[in-house]
């Protein structure tokens, strides 16, 4: 039997400042994921960290722990992997006045 694969776009061409978020995404069927976050233009100023939040309902979320860098450069890529997240998944970030990006994110679930 074959596993199960998804890939869903949570964020299209979204130019993230301040507090960004990507759209929930429901996935309680999968045992893993993996998100990509991709600037699709060269950020501006320092960027900062992207985190995984879960949620059980999609309206309430908490950090689920797993922390990368936002890319510094135009077509730069950064990755999170996530087990055990329950039923919904993103990703947020929050930048500093004056920094932005310009990103796709992806989310890739595996049954």
């Amino acid at each position: 039997m074959l596993p199960e694969n998804i890939t869903a776009i949570v964020a299209r061409n979204e130019r993230w400042t301040g507090e960004a978020a990507s759209e929930p995404y429901e996935a309680g069927w999968a045992r893993e994921a993996v998100i990509f976050v991709r600037a699709l233009k060269d950020p501006k100023g320092p960027q900062p960290q992207i985190h995984a939040e879960i949620s059980p309902d999609g309206m309430r979320w908490l950090p689920e722990g797993t922390v990368a860098v936002m890319p510094t450069t135009r077509d730069g890529i950064a990755v999170l992997r996530v087990k055990h997240f329950g039923n919904w998944l993103r990703v947020t970030a929050r930048f500093a006045e004056g920094s932005e990006s310009t990103v796709l994110v992806t989310l890739h679930a595996k049954a």
